[in-house]
């Protein structure tokens, strides 16, 4: 199949609501362009230091919106504010201060998921389900954010009957706190993500194949594929 026919192929069998994020990273900005030229307009990357000479080589094409997935270093948040509509990925109540602190000077607001885990797993980020409850009020009061979703991911050793039982934890707690997105589901789980109520799916190998740039073995690469 070649990208053209998986990417029509997916964007016909998503769900009223349902978005496609593109994620392109380990992708070359020449396939990201052909999927634009389709009319994929939303991309995500994880890694600062490879999206930037992406970003640079598109920036003819004014419809592209980024998103942030990746963990996200203190470091890397100006860049990362600069540079991303989207950050999928802010996992503490520090880094969400830090992010609207850098927007305001940077005299930006973006748009906000925050990363929430509802399984035990050390490898991944996240606000457990009570920690965000505690910080809530905190989150809320953050002037140069736009708190628009949550954010999660399944442990891979659960079935995919557990993943879309995860996914729906995640469905309700977001309704709960008034929140309208739900970024979950990537390419081996994405059909039960879409059941429980995702309304953006991070979608990478399923459907670019094969990545076409180096892997990274960072960290920073976790989070959608």
């Amino acid at each position: 199949m070649t990208l053209s026919a998986r990417w029509h192929d997916l964007v016909d069998r998503l769900a009223d609501g349902v978005h496609l994020l593109a994620v392109s990273k380990g992708h070359s900005a020449t396939l990201i362009r052909q999927l634009a030229e389709l009319g994929q307009q939303d991309f995500g990357e994880s890694r600062l230091q490879e999206a930037l000479p992406k970003l640079e080589a598109l920036a003819d094409l004014k419809g592209l919106r980024w998103h942030f997935i990746g963990r996200l270093q203190a470091n890397k948040v100006r860049g990362v504010v600069r540079s991303f509509a989207v950050i999928h990925s802010v996992d503490s109540l520090a880094l969400a201060e830090r992010i609207s602190r850098i927007a305001a000077e940077e005299q930006c607001c973006p748009q906000v998921m925050l990363q929430v885990k509802f399984r035990n797993d050390p490898s991944k980020g996240g606000f457990s389900q009570e920690q965000l409850k505690q910080a809530w009020p905190d989150l809320i009061q953050l002037s140069h954010l736009q708190l628009i979703g949550l954010m999660t991911m399944a442990p891979i050793e659960l079935s995919l009957e557990q993943r879309q039982e995860l996914f729906r934890q995640c469905r309700e707690l977001a309704d709960q706190l008034g929140l309208p997105d739900c970024s979950m589901g990537m390419s081996g789980d994405w059909l039960e993500a879409m059941h429980a109520g995702a309304t953006w799916l991070r979608l990478g190998s399923i459907l670019f194949g094969a990545r076409s740039m180096a892997k990274s073995s960072s960290v920073d690469d976790i989070n959608a594929v």
